[in-house]
């Protein structure tokens, strides 16, 4: 399977943006805006329970793509702000940052919802976001015991997605 130029796990990752270990939190939702997988590494604060917590991010990610959707000035069809919009469709963004995290995100063709929170001094990461995807087929979606749309509870992906993070920065 070939996504994103990619025709395997690619054996060499990308290189790290940062020094130290600055992920946070790791979201994967599916197309519906079920939390499929969720991984914190550094979040000291806990205000929400897990569930507000998923359904706030994926507010924030279905409100922000139909913002940029709305403001893109290449678009003559603008359509109406917080319609939803089909993955590929219109504007869309890859990250915003503020004074304490960075926010990247990457959705794929088929409506998976890649987030990852870092901090604000983190690079680009949208090539680690690809990597995480490529893991995610190979691991997830390619096992015949997995069953699409349930949580994510393959042992070698979360692994391999925890090294792969740990090692970002």
């Amino acid at each position: 399977m070939q996504f994103f130029g990619v025709s395997e796990i690619s054996p060499s990752p990308p290189v790290a943006t940062v020094s130290s270990n600055n992920a946070h939190m790791l979201y994967i939702f599916n197309r519906s805006g079920l939390c499929l997988l969720y991984r914190e590494w550094n979040r000291p604060l806990k205000t929400l329970s897990p569930q507000q917590d998923y359904k706030l991010m994926f507010g924030l990610l279905f409100s922000l793509r139909s913002l940029t959707a709305k403001m893109d000035p290449t678009s003559v069809d603008k359509g109406n702000l917080g319609v939803p919009l089909l993955p590929g469709q219109g504007c869309s963004f890859h990250s915003f940052k503020t004074n304490t995290y960075k926010l990247s995100f990457m959705e794929s063709p088929s409506g998976v919802k890649i987030v990852l929170v870092t901090h604000a001094r983190t690079g680009d990461l949208r090539d680690s976001l690809k990597f995480i995807y490529s893991l995610y087929v190979e691991y997830v979606v390619k096992n015949p015991l997995y069953t699409p749309g349930s949580l994510i509870r393959c042992e070698l992906f979360n692994k391999s997605v925890d090294q792969y993070v740990r090692g970002l920065g």
